[in-house]
Formats: structure tokens, C-alpha cells, sequence
């Protein structure tokens, strides 16, 4: 691994590593805890590895890794609803390139890495406890899937640090869910500046800029809306409803200009976030 790549080979493994890999064209990437004995404990939206539960699953469906029409004989089919679930490490990777997340990076590393879902500021728990969450959520359940604020990334780094976001109305910890909405963000927030200059190299500059300070902001390290939470606990509140990731919901039949509005207010709602964390820090 190293600045460029952050990819292993599966000989390196060890139990409790947190380890990804992209999909097709490099849309997303699917992650999961390696548990040993070639078996990996991944979150998924009732057995899919992706999904909103609206009209945008549409637009995302081809990235999707093609699917063998042979069953495994080691994977059993993921029961309905049921999120967390373990497969072998081929049907993990669905044909794909093996990577490896990073953990306690340096600030410097974090920054030149740009693309989210890679590496975290965060240091990691030790592979017993990393073991133990995992198989501990297999069969208990990680609560509702959200793709921006419970997905695959957040379930893995949840198992590797214990960390978690307490205040549901923010985004989760997944750095690649942060990626997607970085890029608007750094837009939105840069724009004023054009009245300060019109050379495009000084904008584009600044546009990187406020894109890497809302990334650092958001790493799970940084924030100061995430709480170390026993597992056993974890699952404790979201049975009490004391925890509640609430799936979304979209009529089937929206149209594209509704989806665009919905996309836009997603932005907004991550921009004003990101400037009550950046403001709580100052």
C-alpha cells in the first residue's frame, strides 16, 4: 500500500482487516471486515450491495458487479431484510481488485488522497474487538441501510474503531459518501469567491481547497458528534429505538426534476453540517 494504491494481496489478509473494492468504472466501493477462514462480514441493502430505496437506485444500478449464475457452494443467500451478512472472499470481491482501508494516516496522507472511502485520521482496535463486532452485528444487525449515512464503509470503520455518529440528522463516517457530496460542497461554498478573482486556475485551486477542509472536517477523527459505543449497546439502543436510521422513501413514479431537487437538498443539508462542525472547531 502506499500514496497511489491502497491495494493487497489476498495472501497479506489477517482477520480484522477492513478491506474494499471498487466497482465497476470506479463508482463506488464495497467494504467489509475480513473475519479470517476466507470470510468476510459486509453490510448490504437486503443482500444488494448498493441502494436508496428510491428512483436513484436506477442510476446506479450499472455499476453493479455482474453475478455469477452459479450458486456458491460456501455463501448462503441473504436472508430478506437481514443487512449484515458473510460471504467468501470471491464472492466479496464479485471479480474485483482486492484494497485494503487505511487507518491512523497522517494529515499530509489524508489530504493527498482525494477520493473519500480510502483511508481515515482514526486510529483502529485490535483485531479481537474488530472480530468480535463484526460477527456480534451478523447476528444482530446494524440497524436500516442509508447510503449516506449507514452504509457498507460506515458498518466497516464502526467495527474497526467502535466510533459512531450520534447525532442521526448529519451525515454518517463513510469518507466516499462525503466524495460524492465534496465536489458541490467545494462548488457552493467557493462561488462567493469568484467576485475576489476570475482566473480559473485561482478558483479551481480554491475549489480543491474547501473541498480537502470539508473532508478533513467530516473524518471520523475530526468530528466531535461521534461517540465510542460498545457493541452490545449499539444494538441495545437500535432495538429500543433509542437509535434510528430511517430508510428513504420515494414514490416510484418521480421524475428526474424531482430527483435533481432532492439531490440539491441533500447539499444543502450536508453544507450547513459541515459548517456547524468547521464553526464548533473554531
Amino acid at each position: 500500500m502506499g500514496l497511489l494504491s491502497n491495494r493487497i494481496d489476498p495472501s497479506s489478509l489477517k482477520a480484522g482487516d477492513h478491506i474494499y473494492s471498487w466497482r465497476t468504472a470506479y463508482i463506488y466501493a464495497h467494504h467489509g471486515i475480513y473475519a479470517g477462514d476466507n470470510k468476510v462480514i459486509h453490510f448490504t441493502r437486503r443482500g444488494q450491495e448498493l441502494g436508496t430505496g428510491t428512483v436513484l437506485d436506477v442510476l446506479l444500478i450499472s455499476s453493479l458487479p455482474t453475478r455469477s449464475h452459479v450458486p456458491c457452494s460456501t455463501c448462503k443467500p441473504s436472508e430478506e431484510g437481514h443487512g449484515v451478512v458473510s460471504s467468501c472472499l470471491d464472492c466479496f470481491l464479485a471479480g474485483g481488485v482486492l484494497y485494503k482501508f487505511e487507518y491512523a494516516v497522517s494529515p499530509a496522507l489524508f489530504l493527498a488522497k482525494a477520493r473519500g472511502g480510502t483511508c481515515t485520521l482514526a486510529d483502529a482496535d485490535t483485531e479481537e474487538f474488530v472480530v468480535h463486532r463484526a460477527k456480534y452485528l451478523l447476528d444482530n444487525g446494524f440497524g436500516c441501510y442509508n447510503i449516506f449515512k449507514n452504509n457498507c464503509e460506515d458498518f466497516a470503520i464502526y467495527c474497526k474503531t467502535g466510533l459512531l455518529v450520534v447525532d442521526q440528522s448529519t451525515m454518517g463516517q463513510s469518507g466516499q459518501a462525503v466524495t460524492i457530496i465534496g465536489g458541490p460542497l467545494a462548488a457552493v461554498l467557493s462561488t462567493p469567491l469568484r467576485l475576489v478573482t476570475t482566473n480559473v486556475y485561482g478558483m479551481a485551486a480554491t475549489a480543491v481547497g474547501v473541498y480537502c477542509v470539508s473532508r478533513y472536517a467530516a473524518d471520523i477523527r475530526m468530528r466531535k458528534d461521534v461517540v465510542k459505543v460498545p457493541v452490545e449497546e449499539l444494538t441495545s439502543r437500535l432495538a429500543a429505538g433509542m437509535l434510528q436510521i430511517v430508510e428513504p422513501t420515494v414514490p416510484a413514479a418521480v421524475d428526474v426534476t424531482i430527483v435533481s431537487r432532492l439531490a440539491c437538498a441533500s447539499n444543502i443539508q450536508y453544507v450547513s453540517s459541515v459548517l456547524k462542525m468547521l464553526k464548533s472547531k473554531g
